[in-house]
């Protein structure tokens, strides 16, 4: 294992990837390098190095996550052991808990994509007065 800049630090696109938020460290890289990501209230760079204790928050839309890192890692392991790394904020739950609520309420998309069907096309130019 690599040896971390500091003792006691690890840089940011890693832990966000062995926490697992991200699939891969280029993943990570880019949404810290689009402002997805801030330490401690400001926008940070891909190496900065963390510590115990730093305030996260990662935006991926739709969701806004805050967590407070507990555990350093530099080793992607199981998902089980990615939990242990952070703990996310009271607040943070219950509004990505709400959000999430409120996405399963909204109606499934019923148009489908792609090309129209023979009936398809024919409600349409119904619709749209040239036949039928």
């Amino acid at each position: 294992m690599p040896e971390s800049p500091e003792p006691g630090r690890v840089r940011l696109d890693k832990w966000l990837w062995a926490a697992r938020f991200f699939k891969t460290r280029t993943l990570a890289a880019d949404a810290i390098a689009g402002g997805k990501v801030d330490v401690n209230g400001e926008r940070a760079k891909r190496a900065k190095p963390l510590q115990i204790g730093d305030a996260l928050r990662i935006r991926r839309p739709p969701f806004e996550t805050h967590l407070v890192v507990r555990v350093l890692s530099e080793r992607r392991g199981r998902s089980a052991d990615a939990e242990k790394l952070f703990e996310e904020t009271a607040a943070s739950r219950v509004a990505r808990e709400a959000l999430a609520t409120q996405l399963r309420a909204l109606p499934a998309n019923s148009i489908e994509a792609g090309r129209p069907s023979k009936k398809d096309r024919r409600i349409l130019d119904r619709w749209r007065g040239r036949g039928g």
